[in-house]
């Protein structure tokens, strides 16, 4: 019996230790705007809970740390020097990462690690100049030797054709990472959209930011929504349906997707909402809430409140003409024929 319990004893331990490691990532993610103390001790923590865990718990734990958008540069450099079936996810998707590190990593590493680094939505010229000096430095395969036949009458000349073979090697070699430095520029040009690209965006323009931020800072919410609905080319009601969230979120992420610039945005957010205006971790809220939020996921929301807008709201315009008209006809209605023929008969006589 007792050599049963000491058998399960190792793997409850390693149990224990994925419950412990995910916990403390878990309670890492929750800081949304961490203390230099809250990092050191997370750094302090985590290393010895992950290499004592179990594999499965490492994948879900680095999986969890690639969403976090701060993170100490020790452990992002312990996670990146990992296995690449473990430290993939986030070799391609952190933002915790600094340019330094992922150089880093790729020079520590081989080949999978770099291929994973290639791999991100965005890559800084100093990142991409690091791995294209990275490609060139590393010893290409040599080319197999011909096998040399001598013929008779025909005497050889080992130093013109050794010559021209060094010239076309260096010349393939340069071609090579030409190409290769064109092909991570364009994947970090396409991948990686500038915060200021709003190209077939819907923007604001100049006047009707100010307009906004001046209706904000004298309160006049009936002229803010008039305002509003003109940039969104909408209907006042929506405009009016974004102000009346009293968490201001639906607001927030319409002046996200509209552009508007984040101190104007922040200004609006706290003339509306007063609660807003509390501070928290050396900021306010609204500057939190309007830090959460994602540039694509407004747009994508934005557009579908628009889209919604046009199915359900009529125009004054179009409504109208039809009043009219039925008023006409109950006019016309009003008359009963017998009586109109009563009175044609008088008149003949």
């Amino acid at each position: 019996m007792r050599d049963r319990f000491r058998d399960l004893e190792g793997p409850l331990a390693v149990r224990k230790k994925d419950v412990v490691l995910m916990a403390t990532v878990s309670s890492f993610e929750s800081l949304s705007h961490p203390t230099r103390s809250e990092l050191r001790q997370f750094a302090e923590l985590f290393t010895p809970l992950f290499q004592a865990s179990s594999d499965e718990a490492k994948r879900q734990a680095v999986a969890a740390l690639s969403q976090c958008q701060t993170m100490p540069a020790a452990v992002a450099l312990f996670i990146g020097n990992q296995p690449i079936e473990i430290a993939a996810p986030f070799l391609a998707a952190s933002k915790a990462i600094a340019d330094d590190t992922l150089i880093t990593i790729a020079r520590m590493q081989g080949a999978a690690h770099v291929k994973a680094i290639v791999s991100r939505n965005s890559l800084s010229p100093k990142v991409i100049d690091a791995l294209v000096a990275l490609r060139q430095s590393q010893p290409r395969p040599a080319a197999p030797a011909a096998p040399i036949t001598e013929s008779e009458g025909v005497p050889l000349s080992p130093v013109p054709v050794e010559s021209s073979e060094a010239e076309a090697l260096a010349e393939q070699r340069l071609a090579n990472e030409e190409a290769l430095r064109e092909r991570i520029l364009d994947l970090a040009g396409h991948l990686g959209r500038k915060d200021d690209d709003r190209l077939g965006l819907r923007t604001l323009t100049d006047l009707q930011e100010a307009l906004l931020v001046r209706f904000a800072r004298s309160r006049e919410a009936s002229h803010f929504a008039t305002a509003l609905a003109d940039a969104l080319s909408a209907s006042r009601w929506l405009a009016e349906r974004i102000m009346l969230d009293l968490s201001g979120q639906q607001l927030a992420t319409t002046l996200t997707s509209l552009g508007m610039s984040f101190l104007d945005a922040v200004f609006v957010l706290e003339g509306f909402y007063p609660h807003l205006a509390e501070q928290q971790h050396n900021v306010t809220r609204a500057w939190m809430v309007l830090d959460a939020l994602d540039a694509e996921e407004c747009h994508e929301r934005v557009e579908a409140w628009r889209r919604a807008d046009r199915y359900t709201y009529k125009p004054e315009a179009a409504v109208t003409p039809a009043l009219e008209e039925t008023e006409s006809r109950r006019f016309v209605r009003q008359a009963p024929v017998q009586r109109d023929m009563r009175v044609l008969g008088r008149r003949s006589r």
